[in-house]
C-alpha cells in the first residue's frame, strides 16, 4: 500500500473514532443529563400588586430558598462575584483549562492547594447535585456536569441558579433569602461590604455565618474586598471604607405578611412557584402593626380583623384576618374576615339610602325615637333612652334604632335584601325564615369583607363593585343598576361624613359607622374616604360575649388609628352631585317634615304625639319614701307616657332639673305632706298629679 494511501486510511479512522467518540459522548449526555429539573424546586411566594414579597413558605426539605433573577441583584454584586470566583466565566464553556493549569503548577510547586480551578459552573453542578464526600470521581461529575450544563444553558441562566441555590449558613439558600435574613431588604440596592459578604459566605458558610461567627465572617468578607479584580469593580478607595463596616450579628426573620391570605393562595394553586395578590405591602405591613399594637390591650380570647379596598377598583389592598396568626388563645389561625357575624347597626346606612332615594324623608325630615310596638316587634336604643323628636340626619348619626325600624318598616326589608344583592353582597337569614325587621338591627349574618364591599358602593358614588379574594378572582365594576341613584348616596355620605370622631381621634375627612351585634358580641366600624375603605371587626372568634364592647368605643378608634397609618393617600369625598340639596326644615315639602306612621301603618304626615299623662304616682296616691343608707330617704321615682319630647318636671311650682329627653326622672321632697307634680312636654302640653307624702 502506498504511503498516501496510508495515510488517508489513518485520517479517516481518526475521524470515525472521533465521530463515533462525540456521538457516543451525545448519547451519554441525553442519556444522563444534569438533574436540572430539581433546581427549579424553589420556595413559594406569595408577593403583592407591585411584586413585593409578602410572605414565603419553605421547600419539602425545609429551605429557604427563593427564587433569583439577574434582575432581583445590585448588578454590582454579579461583578464582584465574578471578578472573585471566576472571571473568565463568560469566555469558558464550563471548564476553565487555564485555571486547572495554573492550580497544578502551584500544587507542584508549593507541595500544597494555593487556588482552585472551580468555575461557577461547576459550583452550579455540585449545588444541584451535592455528593456526601470529596473526592476524585466527584470533581471529574462536576467537570462533566459542568460541560452539560453549559450546552443547556446561557451564562445568565447559570448565574441565576448559583445565586438561587448558593448556601448561606443554615436553611438559607440564595442571595435573596440571605439578604432578607442578614440585611432585612431584598438585594436590588447593596452597599459595597454587604455585597462583597454574601460572595464570600457561600465558600464556608456555617463556618461564616454571621450571626454565630461575625469574626470569621468579617475576615472573609475583608478578604473579597482586598482582591485586585474585585477593588477594579468597587472603585479606588471603595473597598477600604467597606472594610470599616461592621457585619450584621443577627439572623432576621424573612417577611411573613398576610398569613390567610397567603395559606389560601397556597391551597388554591399548590404547585405555582408564585402567587400575586392585590394587596400593597406597605399598607398590609402598617395594618398588622396596629393589630399587634391593639392586641396587646384586649382580652387574650379577643382577636380583631381588618380589611381595606380600592373603592374605584375593587382591589384589596391590605387583609389582616386576626390580631395574631399563631395566637393559640385568639384561634389566630381562624380568617375573622369572611366568617359571619352580626353586623348590628352597621346596616342603617342602607335603610336610610332607601328612604331617601324613594322620597319618604330628607336630612332634616323630622322622625320619631320613642318605644314602639312594630307587630309585636319592639326594638330599644342601644342606651336604653330615647330623644324623642329629631330629624333623619340626628337619628343616623346617634346611630338610634328605632327611627331605623320605622324607616325600614315603610322601605320593606326585602327591597333592602334586593339593594344588597345587587352589590353581590348575601346577607344570611335564618334557615326558612323571611327577612324581617330584625335585619335592621343586626339580625342578619354577614362577614367584614361583605361589609366592606357593601361600603365600597357608597365610597363610589352608589356604583357596587367586586373585590373579589385578594388572589385569583378578579375585581372590578358590577355592571347593572347602582346601589342608589347619587342623590341619596350623597346624602347618606354627608351624614356619616360628619359623624364625631372617638375620643383621642382626629378628623380624617373620612365618612363612617359603627355597630354593637347583641349580647355585645361584636364590635364593628366601617369608615371610607373618596376612594379607600376600611372595615374593622373586634370580638371573640367562638362567638362568645365581651362584656362593654361597642363599635364606637372598641372598634371606631382603631379604625381611625388604622386609616392614620395606612399610608394611602388621602382623597376627599366627592362634591354633591345634580339635584342633590341639603334643605332646612322650612324649606321642605310638608310631607317631608315630620315622619310618621298611622295605626294601619300607612305613613302620615300629620301624626302628633299624644298629651303627657303621668303613670307614677298615680293621682291622690299616698306614698311612703323608704330610708336609704345612713338614714336618708330614698327619691320618688316619677314616670309618664305620650308626650314628644323633651319634658320639664315641676314640683309645686318649682322646676325639679334641666329639661330631659327621658320618660322617667326622680325626685327628693324636702318633708312630709301634700304635693302637686306636673310635667311640660316641647308642644306645651301639660298633666299634673296631687300626692301625699308620708
Amino acid at each position: 500500500m502506498k504511503p498516501w494511501h496510508k495515510i488517508s486510511v489513518s485520517l479517516f479512522s481518526v475521524l470515525v473514532l472521533m465521530a463515533g467518540l462525540a456521538a457516543g459522548l451525545d448519547a451519554a449526555d441525553r442519556a444522563y443529563p444534569p438533574p436540572l429539573e430539581t433546581a427549579a424546586l424553589v420556595s413559594s411566594e406569595v408577593v403583592d400588586s407591585d411584586g413585593q414579597l409578602l410572605r414565603a413558605f419553605a421547600t419539602r426539605e425545609g429551605r429557604w430558598r427563593l427564587k433569583t433573577n439577574l434582575g432581583d441583584v445590585d448588578p454590582r454584586l454579579v461583578e464582584m462575584l465574578v471578578a472573585y470566583e471566576d472571571q473568565r466565566f463568560f469566555q469558558h464553556s464550563g471548564v476553565d483549562i487555564l485555571a486547572m493549569g495554573r492550580a497544578a503548577l502551584q500544587l507542584v510547586g508549593s507541595g500544597r492547594v494555593v487556588s482552585g480551578a472551580s468555575t461557577l459552573s461547576m459550583q452550579v453542578a455540585r449545588l444541584i447535585e451535592p455528593r456526601p464526600a470529596r473526592s476524585l470521581s466527584a470533581k471529574v461529575l462536576q467537570l462533566i456536569r459542568a460541560i452539560q450544563i453549559e450546552r443547556r444553558m446561557s451564562k445568565q441562566q447559570i448565574l441565576e441558579l448559583y445565586l438561587t441555590h448558593a448556601p448561606y449558613g443554615g436553611n438559607l439558600e440564595g442571595v435573596r433569602a440571605a439578604s432578607l435574613a442578614y440585611f432585612g431588604k431584598e438585594p436590588r440596592r447593596l452597599t459595597v461590604a454587604e455585597a462583597a459578604l454574601l460572595v464570600a459566605l457561600p465558600q464556608s458558610p456555617e463556618a461564616r455565618r454571621p450571626d454565630r461567627h461575625a469574626g470569621a465572617a468579617e475576615t472573609a468578607r475583608d478578604r473579597v474586598l482586598s482582591r485586585p479584580a474585585v477593588a477594579a469593580v468597587t472603585g479606588h478607595g471603595e473597598a477600604e471604607r467597606a472594610a470599616g463596616e461592621p457585619v450584621p450579628r443577627r439572623r432576621q426573620q424573612l417577611p411573613a405578611y398576610a398569613a390567610h391570605v397567603a395559606e389560601a393562595a397556597i391551597r388554591m394553586q399548590p404547585g405555582a412557584p408564585v402567587h400575586r395578590t392585590t394587596l400593597k405591602m406597605t399598607v398590609q405591613r402598617s395594618l398588622e402593626q396596629v393589630a399587634r399594637e391593639v392586641a396587646e390591650t384586649l382580652d387574650p380570647k379577643v382577636s380583631l380583623a381588618m380589611v381595606m379596598a380600592d373603592a374605584s377598583t375593587g382591589r384589596i389592598v391590605a387583609e389582616v384576618g386576626s390580631a395574631g396568626y399563631f395566637d393559640a388563645s385568639r384561634s389566630g389561625w381562624i380568617d375573622m374576615t369572611r366568617v359571619n357575624r352580626s353586623p348590628g347597626s352597621t346596616l342603617k346606612p342602607f335603610i336610610y339610602g332607601l328612604a331617601l332615594e324613594q322620597g319618604l324623608v330628607s336630612q332634616e325630615t323630622i322622625i320619631e325615637d320613642r318605644p314602639a310596638n312594630f307587630f309585636g316587634y319592639r326594638p330599644k336604643n342601644f342606651d336604653m333612652s330615647y330623644q324623642g323628636d329629631v330629624s333623619v340626619r340626628e337619628a343616623l348619626q346617634l346611630s338610634l334604632n328605632v327611627p331605623a325600624v320605622r324607616l325600614l318598616d315603610a322601605v320593606g326589608p326585602s327591597r333592602l335584601m334586593v339593594r344588597l344583592r345587587r352589590a353581590e353582597v348575601h346577607p344570611v337569614l335564618p334557615t326558612h325564615e323571611a327577612p324581617g325587621l330584625a335585619i335592621g338591627l343586626g339580625g342578619v349574618g354577614m362577614s367584614l369583607k361583605d361589609l366592606v364591599q357593601a361600603y365600597a358602593a357608597l365610597a363610589n358614588c352608589g356604583q357596587p363593585v367586586r373585590l373579589g379574594n385578594g388572589i385569583e378572582e378578579q375585581p372590578g365594576a358590577i355592571g347593572g343598576e347602582p346601589l342608589f341613584e347619587p342623590p341619596a348616596v350623597w346624602n347618606v355620605v354627608d351624614i356619616l361624613s360628619d359623624v364625631l370622631p372617638p375620643q383621642g381621634s382626629r378628623r380624617l375627612g373620612i365618612a363612617y359607622k359603627t355597630g354593637t351585634s347583641y349580647g355585645y358580641r361584636d364590635a364593628w366600624s366601617i369608615g371610607f374616604d373618596g376612594q379607600h375603605v376600611l372595615g374593622v371587626w373586634v370580638g371573640r372568634p367562638d362567638n362568645g360575649a365581651v362584656p362593654g364592647i361597642s363599635g364606637y368605643q372598641t372598634a371606631a378608634p382603631i379604625l381611625f388609628d388604622a386609616f392614620a397609618r395606612s399610608g394611602v393617600v388621602p382623597v376627599a369625598l366627592p362634591n354633591p352631585p345634580a339635584g342633590a340639596l341639603r334643605l332646612s326644615q322650612s324649606d321642605l315639602p310638608m310631607s317631608q317634615r315630620r315622619f310618621s306612621t298611622s295605626e294601619n301603618g300607612l305613613i302620615s304626615a300629620s301624626r302628633r304625639e299624644p298629651a303627657p299623662q303621668i303613670v307614677y304616682p298615680p293621682e291622690g296616691a299616698r306614698v311612703d319614701l323608704s330610708m336609704g343608707e345612713k338614714g336618708k330617704l330614698m327619691p320618688l321615682v316619677l314616670k309618664l307616657q305620650g308626650g314628644r319630647a323633651p319634658f320639664r318636671w315641676l314640683a309645686n311650682g318649682q322646676p325639679l332639673e334641666a329639661v330631659s329627653r327621658r320618660r322617667s326622672s326622680e325626685w327628693l321632697p324636702d318633708g312630709a305632706g301634700h304635693a302637686t307634680l306636673t310635667v311640660i312636654d316641647a308642644d306645651g302640653h301639660a298633666a299634673s298629679v296631687r300626692i301625699f307624702i308620708e
